[in-house]
């Protein structure tokens, strides 16, 4: 770990980059982007290829089992997937995770599509993490001293190298006993603390029951999708004026919500193009103008993200979203009454379940073109019935046929990623 290199990135990203205007960002990105696809012709095999007769937006797009099967002629540090996916599968296992391949930090994606991934990081990038993460997580006028509580199904060597002297450092294990965690927690007393909503809500109930009395400074929403309802209460529970996110994933760094409480694109180092579903909701396309060895170049993430029209009172140009609504292929797809599928978005549902009453967590899976089953903590007619109503209310305000809906019992695994709205159903009608 080079310490003049996050120290470097930090105070780059933190005060000396403000990007203040959009026509700003827009440079920035195309000077990078044309350093980068400069770099990626002379030490990527698979980039030197394509790039030999077509411009940048004729690249074709990239998903994960595109990166997967190209793997060893994508990357420009000569890694080998089988290797890399063998040490990253070993570590999983043993649940240690300081081994890396060579210098280089691997893992695996924990990702929701249904496709194993990898990801390659290199000490240079490894470094530039760090500092951007710091600059954008720690308090302002307030730098020193942190202890940073992060909860992840998986450790890393990349998230191990947070720790400085600014800050100290400590892993929590996902798969870990929750209560053993808490009280672990408990006697830490974070400044910061990250985790998924789903370990949010529980350290939240801890803290409802007095077994968790700490105030940190920030909390960071990880990895799930943060229900509307979830961030309310977890915020009043952990007594937080604004309840923060980050958006990362094995693709980058991509988001981050400022003091303000608003989500902003990392567009200092990622292009973000949008492949529109509507009006305001749009799929990602990245390109991280910064990382090397494994190449992320017009990569097609599945995720739903939906814009904000006004730009942010904090000042920033960076571009601005009011919620990441999950994953595309979640979209539920109800029959409309005069033929054809209504898609039906992941937050639209959710929103619609706010106003139903009797329950606390909830799970709806769409398993046929007519079917909801939806689980539920607490079954019983009270929840039945409320349930029923705001699905057929939603159902009859977007024209479609009300669809049927069978009940059963939540139960949640821990070691699972968080998805309370999912199709597991085709695509067509039925």
């Amino acid at each position: 770990m080079s310490t003049l290199r996050i120290l470097r990135e930090f105070a780059a990203v933190r005060w000396l980059r403000p990007l203040r205007s959009r026509r700003a960002v827009d440079r920035r990105q195309r000077r990078l982007l044309k350093r980068h696809l400069r770099f990626l012709r002379r030490r990527s095999p698979y980039f030197r290829d394509l790039l030999a007769d077509r411009t940048f937006d004729a690249l074709p797009l990239m998903d994960k089992r595109v990166m997967m099967a190209h793997f060893d002629a994508m990357n420009t540090v000569g890694a080998r997937r089988d290797e890399a996916l063998e040490l990253a599968i070993a570590n999983e296992r043993s649940r240690e995770f300081d081994a890396d391949l060579g210098a280089n930090s691997v893992g695996l994606s924990s990702g929701t599509s249904g496709h194993r991934g990898l990801f390659l990081v290199s000490p240079a990038e490894r470094d530039a993490w760090v500092g951007t993460v710091l600059a954008r997580t720690l308090p302002r006028g307030n730098l020193l001293g942190h202890r940073i509580a992060l909860f992840l199904r998986a450790d890393n060597t990349l998230y191990e190298s947070v720790r400085s002297r600014a800050v100290s450092f400590r892993y929590f294990d996902v798969y870990a006993d929750m209560a053993g965690n808490v009280a672990r927690l408990q006697q830490y007393r974070p400044t910061i603390l990250v985790a998924p909503p789903s370990v949010l809500r529980v350290i939240a109930e801890a803290a409802q029951a007095g077994a968790f009395d700490v105030v940190p400074q920030k909390v960071y929403s990880v990895a799930e999708v943060l229900e509307l309802a979830d961030a309310d209460r977890i915020r009043k529970a952990l007594r937080q004026p604004v309840l923060h996110q980050l958006y990362q994933c094995t693709e980058g760094f991509l988001a981050h919500t400022c003091e303000h409480g608003v989500i902003h694109l990392n567009e200092d180092a990622v292009l973000f193009e949008r492949e529109p579903l509507d009006a305001e909701r749009f799929v990602p396309i990245v390109t991280d103008l910064r990382r090397r060895a494994q190449p992320i170049v017009r990569y097609r993430l599945g995720d739903v993200l939906r814009a904000k029209a006004e730009r942010c009172s904090c000042g920033s140009a960076l571009a601005a979203i009011d919620r990441i609504e999950g994953r595309e292929g979640d979209t539920l797809l109800f029959r409309g009454r005069e033929g054809g599928a209504v898609p039906v978005f992941a937050d639209v549902m959710a929103r619609a379940l706010l106003f139903a009453e009797g329950f606390d967590e909830y799970r709806v899976v769409q398993t046929a073109a007519s079917r909801l089953e939806i689980a539920l903590d607490v079954v019983n007619d009270r929840s039945r019935r409320s349930v029923v109503a705001e699905v057929d209310g939603l159902a009859d305000r977007l024209d479609c046929e009300r669809p049927e809906v069978v009940f059963v019992r939540y139960e949640r695994d821990p070691a699972v990623k968080l998805r309370r709205v999912v199709r597991d159903w085709g695509s067509g009608t039925g």
